[in-house]
């Protein structure tokens, strides 16, 4: 087996890390749940390198097309090139109820310690919210349906909180109505449990969770340190299972994502 190309410091960018990054969460044979941007970058260059057996499922209708370039939404008539289905949202969710996704990747405006993620609202959201997000999205169902999730975040310390203001896609553990006792997602979601949350993948690093749902520092990017991380993050972050630096990505990879899959520059220009 050759060995793999590595780039050196200087010949990538943080977002082709992103990228790169996601894109090895992907096993073949996955069926992967994306949005628009990051996600898509992530599925198409999975597939083009190892996971050529995985399906997309992209939001907005369409479940394993095979676009020639990289779609500029989950909407774009580009996401139905040879799929297998070309239809609504009714369809694709009900492939989440089914248990048959494998991944999702998505993304939020907070994370907590255990994989709770906010994207409804800042503050009190009950009360007098001090500012309005875009809401779930569709975030909830997708986080509560698939096998596992991985979000793609900015790593800043009023991002990664000790508690978020508002649950919108819950984690690992959830307080329990109407006690507000936090406890294991399956003591809650019950018959319908089927996983949580397997991944943050931030600016500075990969994080994962442990035996108990508590998000852990797995590798840190280049340009980083954990120290650094612990400062951008607001909770007390294990860094005592950290592996070391992220992997780099390979020279093939970026030929990947800059000539076949992203060559109009729509994100990565």
């Amino acid at each position: 087996m050759a060995s793999k190309n590595y780039t050196k410091d200087g010949d990538f960018r943080p977002i082709d890390l992103l990228a790169v990054a996601a894109a090895r969460e992907v096993n073949n044979g996955d069926i992967v749940f994306a949005g628009t941007g990051l996600p898509m970058l992530a599925i198409m260059l999975a597939q083009k390198n190892g996971s050529e057996d995985s399906v997309c499922i992209y939001e907005a209708g369409s479940i394993d097309g095979r676009p020639i370039s990289l779609p500029i939404s989950v909407g774009d008539a580009r996401c139905m090139y040879q799929a297998s289905i070309a239809s609504g949202l009714f369809d694709v969710f009900s492939q989440l109820q089914r248990g048959v996704v494998d991944l999702a990747f998505l993304g939020g405006a907070e994370i907590d310690k255990y994989g709770n993620v906010n994207t409804t609202g800042m503050g009190h959201y009950g009360l007098a919210p001090d500012k309005r997000l875009t809401g779930s999205g569709g975030n909830s169902d997708i986080n509560g349906l698939a096998q596992k999730t991985v979000f793609i975040m900015v790593q800043e310390k009023r991002r990664f909180k000790e508690n978020v203001d508002f649950i919108t896609s819950p984690g690992w553990k959830i307080p329990k109505w109407p006690s507000g006792e936090m406890v294991h997602k399956k003591d809650v979601y019950n018959k319908a449990f089927r996983g949580g949350p397997s991944a943050v993948i931030s600016n500075m690093g990969v994080f994962r969770f442990d035996e108990d749902g508590i998000m852990y520092l797995d590798t840190y990017h280049p340009g980083s340190s954990p120290e650094q991380i612990q400062e951008n993050c607001g909770f007390e972050l294990n860094v005592s299972r950290c592996k070391g630096e992220t992997e780099l990505p390979t020279y093939e990879e970026i030929d990947l994502l800059y000539k076949e899959i992203d060559p109009e520059g729509l994100f990565l220009g």
